[in-house]
């Protein structure tokens, strides 16, 4: 979900019809105060071997395992899962639509989406008709997180310019709005044929489909996200809770500065989770996966030194004992007072039956305490510190231009 380069964004393009008349996002998805921090699992998708002994799963019942992942999160009382596409070895999920309509059909309650949709290499009018199809089979439960994608030898492989990598971005995430909230969709664009009263079909069964921005830990493209009044998903690696604030309040101050209201549109925060009897246990467990995934996925693993400070209670990696965990979402909840939290735990060939586990565990005994402490909070949406508000607005002011 971060976003691999450091370029400086191409000037974003408007759209007015944003502004009109604003979904409030919040009532759309049926996030309340009174129900508490929705929990959520997500997989990239990865296909890894178990690092323990080398061994690796056929792709057909890795793609199995996402769907079995999804009905159990269901049982266990989680409220979100996603599944993520990538285009390279050592991934199974490249047609995660199809996966996804596989869980749609295969769930009844369980709300699901895209990790994160490589909106950059793709067609947004065939993302549309993807997901809207997606909404109809799961009876309005589907939702769509655009990203740009951290690994980027899925440009070549689609025909793609890595050059174009922000301006395909921007451009196809705005054409895809418009087609949300249009029937008929005229357009003109660079880097595919114009659309001239275009009726992309089928709708989705919501209106709007809800349709998410992820973003790294970087303010640039969270300024974007508020600037577009969209939902924003942060995906993390690691760092302290606290370190990421800066990026939530300059989304808010973005979307305040386009006119939204902050107190409409939902975050979710998503990273690591693992959940043990006591944390060394869990670094124990999710160490070597960790490691030796990202080596094959990304070029390099995870330093031992820097891992180990996942334990810090202020640390943004949910890692430890089930009320380690408890305890650690509450305190980002504090701090971001976001409406979803993410967690990612079957990634570096981490075994099916430990992988259910997990998800047994965090159903009986961290989401209850989750939701009980956080159902009567109030969102924090709309607050931003007087002594940074004029900052970020500088900021704001100079990515929307």
């Amino acid at each position: 979900m971060s976003d691999p380069t450091g370029q400086t964004a191409p000037p974003e393009q408007t759209a007015p019809t944003e502004q009109a008349q604003p979904t409030n996002m919040m009532d759309h998805l049926g996030f309340s105060s009174g129900q508490g921090l929705q929990f959520g699992m997500y997989s990239l998708g990865d296909h890894l071997p178990d690092p323990a002994d080398g061994s690796r799963v056929s792709p057909g019942e890795r793609i199995r395992e996402f769907i079995g992942y999804a009905q159990a999160a269901e049982d266990a009382g989680f409220d979100f899962f996603s599944v993520g596409e990538s285009h390279q070895e050592y991934f199974a999920s490249q047609a995660h639509a199809v996966i996804l309509g596989a869980i749609a059909q295969a769930t009844s309650t369980i709300r699901i989406g895209s990790t994160s949709t490589i909106l950059s290499t793709s067609d947004p009018v065939r993302v549309f008709e993807n997901f809207s199809t997606i909404d109809h089979i799961s009876n309005g439960r589907a939702e769509l997180v655009a990203g740009r994608a951290s690994r980027i030898g899925l440009f070549e492989l689609l025909g793609y310019d890595l050059r174009d990598y922000e301006e395909l971005f921007e451009e196809k995430f705005e054409l895809l709005g418009r087609i949300n909230r249009e029937q008929r969709v005229t357009w003109s664009g660079k880097f595919r044929a114009p659309l001239n009263s275009a009726e992309v079909l089928p709708r989705p069964a919501q209106d709007p489909l809800p349709i998410w921005r992820a973003v790294g830990g970087a303010p640039t493209s969270a300024i974007k996200a508020g600037l577009a009044g969209v939902p924003m998903v942060m995906a993390h690696l690691g760092g302290t809770t606290s370190s990421f604030k800066p990026t939530v309040d300059a989304y808010r101050e973005a979307a305040r500065h386009r006119g939204f209201d902050p107190a409409t549109l939902p975050i979710a925060n998503a990273g690591f989770l693992h959940v043990a009897d006591t944390s060394q246990e869990a670094l124990r467990g999710l160490y070597p996966h960790i490691n030796e995934g990202m080596k094959r996925t990304n070029g390099q693993g995870m330093p031992k030194q820097l891992f180990a400070q996942a334990v810090d209670p202020h640390s943004i990696v949910n890692l430890g004992s089930p009320q380690q965990i408890v305890e650690k979402v509450l305190h980002q909840h504090e701090i971001f007072g976001h409406q979803r939290y993410l967690g990612q735990i079957d990634f570096g060939g981490m075994p099916y039956e430990k992988v259910m586990n997990q998800i047994e565990i965090l159903g009986s005994e961290v989401i209850p305490a989750v939701k009980k402490y956080t159902a009567s909070s109030t969102p924090l949406a709309a607050s931003t510190p007087p002594a940074t508000s004029a900052m970020k607005a500088n900021t704001v002011e100079e990515v929307s231009r």
